[in-house]
């Protein structure tokens, strides 16, 4: 097991969740300082050799992982795993594997996979990028999901947005012949910049046409983030985007 924390506790940060911006490397996250519960403490030590996943830098067997072969779905960004959680328990014929890289989010859903004994279901604490681009085979992806990405709604901080168009490119590419992209956001101009940039990138196609978004899908639980949203008069925008052969 790698230790996510010091000797005395203290949290030790995964590498920073970075995307391209020419060439410079933004990050698309803060990390938020503190320490764990003891139930979480305590979830890490217990749990995560059960549901949590090393990084190691090379190509993962997902089939040794999960002990069979079946589509896989990876959720980037998982928070509370209210989603992912419900997934787990609710489509027991795929294998779901979650990234995260603020702890606490992962103790919690560690707890929550071990009472609800999801065997289907594995979590990475690491930069989602890196565990895309070196642990994840192009092409074996059934759906990737993000949903309530930070929005980072003030105009300076924009450019530190997850979806850009490599972001993007590096999301195709990891989705099999078949497989979909979900994303979901509470700021309508967060959904502006994702039609932007995937509208108009190859291999994926918006099932509601050109800026066109879809009702929640039943797969979709509504999460706190979502009914915080409503709370504060937000809409909620489901984007799903089908991959296609590239043009």
């Amino acid at each position: 097991m790698t230790d996510p924390f010091n000797s005395d506790g203290a949290k030790v940060p995964p590498k920073p969740f970075t995307v391209e911006e020419g060439h410079r490397r933004i990050r698309s996250f803060v990390l938020r300082q503190g320490r764990f519960t003891p139930a979480q403490q305590r979830a890490f030590d217990a749990l995560w050799p059960r549901f949590g996943l090393d990084y190691a830098g090379t190509p993962k067997d997902f089939g040794a992982v999960f002990g069979r072969q079946a589509p896989r779905v990876v959720e980037i960004g998982f928070g509370n795993g209210e989603a992912l959680r419900f997934a787990g328990a609710n489509d027991k014929a795929r294998d779901f594997i979650g990234l995260e890289v603020h702890a606490p989010g992962v103790g919690r859903v560690l707890n929550a996979l071990a009472e609800d004994a999801s065997d289907n279901v594995r979590v990475y604490h690491h930069d989602a990028v890196e565990v895309l681009e070196n642990e994840i085979a192009d092409g074996s992806l059934d759906e990737i999901r993000i949903y309530f990405p930070d929005p980072w709604h003030k105009k300076r901080h924009n450019k530190r947005r997850l979806v850009n168009p490599a972001f993007a490119a590096l999301l195709v590419r990891k989705l099999a012949p078949t497989g979909r992209l979900h994303l979901a956001t509470d700021w309508h101009d967060y959904a502006e910049q994702m039609w932007d940039v995937l509208d108009a990138t190859p291999g994926i196609s918006n099932r509601a046409g050109p800026r066109g978004s879809v009702p929640r899908p039943e797969w979709r639980p509504q999460t706190h983030f979502e009914t915080r949203g409503q709370k504060l008069g937000h809409g909620v925008w489901d984007l799903v985007y089908d991959r296609v052969a590239d043009t």
